[in-house]
Formats: C-alpha cells, sequence, structure tokens
C-alpha cells in the first residue's frame, strides 16, 4: 500500500517496534504519543498535530489498569486533533476471562471494558481474545465494531518448521480453538487435555489416551502468565515420557520467575506471538493486522 497522507499509526514508545513494522507494512507514516508522568502519578499526554482522518492506535493491555487511562484520555483528545476514524489495536485485551458473575455483586468486568473501548473507538482489533462462554465480540460490543484475529495458525506453522511431526497438545478444554486451528495450518496431530486444580497454586493436567512416550510434544496456548498450567502439563508429559516438550503460546504475560519455571521443569523452548514484547517472542502478527486492517483503510 502506498503513503497516505488520510492515515498513520500512532502508538507509545515501548511499542513502537511493533507499530513500526505495521506501519511499514501498510505504507503509513508513525507518530508516536509523548507521555510525562507527574510526581502524583497523573499522565500528560502529547499526540502528534494535526492528525488525519484515520488514526490506527497501536496499544497493547497488558498490565491494563494505567492503560486503560491513556485511552480514555487519547482517544477524545485524537478526535479534537482532528481523527474522524479511530481504531484502536490492541494486540493483548484485557479483562475478557471475567464473563461472568460467579458471586453476587461480581463485576463482570469483560461486559464492562469492552463496552467502554466500544465508546472509544469506532473498531477494536485484537488477536485471541480469551472468550470462554461467549463466541464472538459481537455479543458485548457493538455489531463490526469488534475485530478478532488468531495467531494459532502461524504458531503451528512456526512449531511445524522446528519440531516436524510434533504432537501439539492444548492443555486444557479452553485451548481446545487454539490447539485445533494450529493443527489445521501445520498439518500436525494434535490432542487436548482437562485441567485439574488442587489448589491455587497446584495445578495437573489429565492427558488425553495417546500415546506420548519417546515423541516430541509442544503445549500450545493463547496466554501464559504464572505458568502453572504449562507447569503441571508439561510434569506430566513428562512422566509419561515425553521425549521433549516444548512451549507456543500467543499472549507472553509470563509474570516474575514463569519462563524459569518452566524450564526447570524440563521445558526446552519458549515461544510466543509479539502481542505482548517478551524474550520468548518468535512470531509476528504483522501480516494478521494487515489484512484486517487493509479493507478500513481502502
Amino acid at each position: 500500500m502506498n503513503s497516505n497522507a488520510t492515515a498513520l499509526v500512532l502508538a507509545f514508545e515501548e511499542e513502537s517496534s511493533l507499530a513500526g513494522e505495521l506501519a511499514q507494512a501498510l505504507g503509513l507514516p508513525l507518530k508516536l504519543i509523548v507521555r510525562h508522568r507527574f510526581p502524583d502519578g497523573e499522565l500528560r499526554l502529547v499526540l502528534p498535530t494535526p492528525l488525519p482522518p484515520t488514526v490506527l492506535l497501536l496499544r497493547g493491555l497488558q498490565q491494563p489498569n494505567e492503560k486503560l487511562t491513556e485511552l480514555m484520555i487519547t482517544a477524545p483528545a485524537a478526535r479534537e486533533l482532528g481523527a474522524q476514524r479511530l481504531v484502536l489495536i490492541a494486540p493483548y485485551l484485557a479483562y475478557m476471562r471475567q464473563d461472568m458473575a460467579f458471586t453476587p455483586g461480581e463485576a463482570v468486568s469483560q461486559r464492562h471494558v469492552s463496552r467502554l473501548l466500544s465508546h472509544l473507538f469506532d473498531h477494536v482489533v485484537t488477536v485471541d481474545p480469551h472468550l470462554h462462554r461467549i463466541n464472538h465480540l459481537d455479543e458485548v460490543m457493538p455489531p463490526g465494531a469488534g475485530v478478532a484475529l488468531s495467531a494459532a495458525a502461524l504458531l503451528g506453522c512456526w512449531v511445524a518448521a522446528r519440531v516436524p511431526g510434533a504432537l501439539l497438545l492444548g492443555p486444557d478444554e479452553e485451548s481446545a480453538q487454539w490447539v485445533r486451528q494450529a493443527a489445521q495450518a501445520s498439518g500436525l496431530d494434535h490432542a487436548v487435555g482437562r485441567k485439574v486444580r488442587h489448589g491455587d497454586h497446584q495445578v495437573s493436567l489429565a492427558l488425553p489416551d495417546i500415546p506420548v512416550h519417546g515423541r516430541a510434544v509442544v503445549l500450545l496456548d493463547d496466554m501464559a502468565s504464572t505458568g502453572r498450567t504449562l507447569i503441571g502439563a508439561a510434569q506430566g508429559l513428562m512422566a509419561r515420557g515425553a521425549a521433549t516438550v516444548d512451549v507456543a503460546v500467543t499472549h507472553a504475560l509470563f509474570n516474575g520467575t514463569a519462563v524459569a519455571d518452566l524450564q526447570a521443569v524440563g521445558v526446552r523452548q519458549v515461544w510466543s506471538s509479539n502481542t505482548v514484547p517478551h524474550p520468548s517472542n518468535s512470531v509476528s502478527i504483522t501480516p494478521l493486522l494487515v489484512q484486517a486492517l487493509s479493507p478500513l483503510l481502502g
């Protein structure tokens, strides 16, 4: 796509790598928001001016609370500066896991955060949102406002090129949708386990009734934070005699020592997409974003 003065990619500095890659692929200029933090914690944001009619704002929502405040300030400011159509590109979309009230009075954050974002932006583009009890973002956003992409196929092809003949294994029932997509794209065998919790920090995997002895297995899921589910799965696979165990995830949230803990139980490689900046990033989501955004720029 040729350079187009009617649109640009807007981003914060810490996400300039993916934003630059995306802007180059779309043939658009990249501009950065300047941020200053006052001693009391408040933020001063300075946007480039003037802004073109279409603005693609890249802001992943890992560690989301302060970033949501940024979006609440940035979106109306962008419209004041000339933006007529605002598209939020949130490779990781926070607060999607809380999709029902388990106790009286519990806020269903998925519904409320989705409503907030769809009020601020004309479109919200994300990758592998953690949707469990709903099937589509249209159920929590105005029809067509939410665009959910998946990196599963990209991860599957990455795994197939590096571990030919591997078994793709989803650690629990919720991972089944991503494992199926990855297997279809890569031609690899796949299976899904069942999560068994033994308290807040103890998780084991009820393995499917398939042979894994002597076989290369790659655990695949949409996200990893503490890594406890993947650790429990890896331990179970090692006990069953798996030759190697690797991990591939879309969102590398990986809190604290999660990666070191995975390696400590025998996980060989950890791969992720670049939805969340992390040393494990191996697969770029730029092709997915370009395919989704190009029609909006036409």
